[in-house]
C-alpha cells in the first residue's frame, strides 16, 4: 500500500557488498537511483569519492540516467568530534543530498547480527531500529 502510485509501485532494493566489483557495477547499471551509506570516518570518505568515480564511468557507459537519491551517515557517534567533522564536510559538499536521518553506533546492531534478525525485529525500540525507519521514511518521501 506505502507503494501505490510510485513507478507503477515495483520498487527493488539490491543491497550491494562495500565493494566496486562486478556485482556492485552491475546494481547500478540497473538501478535508477543509489542510495550510498558513509561511516563517520575519513577512511569512508575516501570509499566515498571512489564510488562516487564509479557512478560517473557507470553514467557514461551504461547508465546516464543513474541519480544518487542520497548519502546516510552511518555509525555516526554523537559524542564524537569527528563524526560531526564528517557530517559538515558531507553537507558543504552533497548538501540536500544528505538525509536528515542518520544511522547511530550502537551495540545494538552487534546482538541482532549473532541472533541473525533484523534490528528493527530484534529491538525494534532501540534507537538504531528508529533511525530505520526514519530514514525508510525519507526514502519513501523522496522516491
Amino acid at each position: 500500500e506505502k507503494f501505490d502510485g510510485l513507478a507503477d509501485g515495483i520498487i527493488a532494493i539490491i543491497d550491494t557488498p562495500p565493494s566496486l566489483g562486478f556485482l556492485t557495477i552491475n546494481a547500478l547499471t540497473a538501478a535508477n537511483e543509489v542510495l550510498i551509506p558513509v561511516q563517520c570516518s575519513y577512511l569512508a570518505m575516501k570509499g566515498l569519492q571512489l564510488l562516487l568515480r564509479t557512478i560517473e564511468g557507470v553514467r557514461e557507459h551504461a547508465n546516464p540516467d543513474l541519480d544518487i537519491l542520497g548519502i546516510v551517515m552511518t555509525m555516526y557517534d554523537s559524542r564524537t568530534l569527528h563524526a560531526d567533522q564528517v557530517r559538515e564536510r558531507l553537507l558543504d559538499h552533497f548538501g540536500g543530498k544528505v538525509f536528515e536521518s542518520f544511522i547511530p553506533r550502537t551495540v545494538a546492531f552487534d546482538y541482532a547480527t549473532v541472533a541473525a534478525t533484523p534490528l528493527v525485529h530484534f529491538r525494534p525500540e532501540s534507537p538504531g531500529a528508529a533511525a530505520y525507519r526514519k530514514l525508510a521514511q525519507e526514502v519513501m518521501d523522496r522516491a
